[in-house]
């Protein structure tokens, strides 16, 4: 899909997983009040705390959830893409976002305002089950995590990590990726981050350099990844079985 420079252009039929999940008429009556925007790196959407005022449904890009703990930095606790939104607790009929959320991987997103998204919801309860199901992935996904956390190396949780901004950016080549991003997203020091992308390096499937990710060997950094990767696909397909190889695709 060809981005919409400038936000300018009409909504796409298409590219969001949740929004294309929705019978016709009321996908597009959703995509009517929304608006295309370009998610520029860095910038953030949301804070700690604060009101929504818009719902973000990535096309393209990725959205990073940041979480502190008093005397630490910042770690990303969930990234978001076209199989996701930003706003979920608003499906809990709560306005408030509970972790800082900042674009990770420039794209194309579609916004809407939080008021529309709610009466949306009361008005389609096809979105609303959506969006239901939705949340109870990101729940299960929240303690997958910890799991993978607890009991599984950085060397697997990287190849993890590099499965999923693979999936969402559908290129090889991923978006600038620092040793202190990677270590922000695993919660890991910088030191294991080096050690475990030059593991991956020596093998033949990634290039590293200069904060730059290639994927070489997409089969071979799927056997280095931990089995949470694959359960977040099957749960996905569970909820979504019609789009679960788009966007999350099964590349073996």
């Amino acid at each position: 899909m060809s981005p919409i420079a400038n936000g300018v252009g009409h909504p796409p039929a298409a590219g969001n997983q949740l929004l294309d999940y929705l019978p016709r008429q009321q996908r597009e009556a959703v995509l009517a009040n929304c608006d295309p925007i370009n998610l520029v790196f860095g910038t953030v959407l949301c804070d700690v705390g604060q009101p929504f005022s818009h719902v973000y449904f990535p096309v393209s890009g990725s959205i990073s959830l940041l979480r502190t703990v008093h005397g630490h930095e910042p770690f990303a606790t969930e990234n978001i893409g076209c199989e996701g939104m930003l706003g979920a607790t608003l499906v809990l009929g709560i306005n408030q976002a509970p972790q800082r959320a900042v674009v990770h991987a420039a794209g194309l997103a579609l916004r809407i305002e939080s008021e529309r998204i709610r009466e949306a919801m009361v008005r389609f309860p096809a979105l609303q089950t959506v969006l239901q199901r939705y949340l109870y992935l990101v729940l299960n996904e929240l303690s997958q995590s910890a799991g993978c956390v607890r009991f599984h190396d950085v060397g697997s949780r990287l190849a993890r990590a590099l499965l999923l901004a693979h999936d969402r950016v559908s290129a090889d080549d991923l978006p600038v990726l620092t040793h202190r991003l990677l270590a922000d997203m695993l919660g890991v020091q910088r030191g294991s981050v080096t050690i475990a992308a030059a593991k991956l390096q020596r093998r033949g499937i990634i290039r590293y350099s200069r904060g730059r990710i290639a994927i070489l060997d997409r089969a071979g950094l799927e056997a280095v990844a931990c089995g949470c990767y694959r359960a977040g696909i099957e749960n996905y397909q569970a909820m979504f079985p019609r789009y679960a190889s788009e966007c999350v695709p099964d590349k073996a």
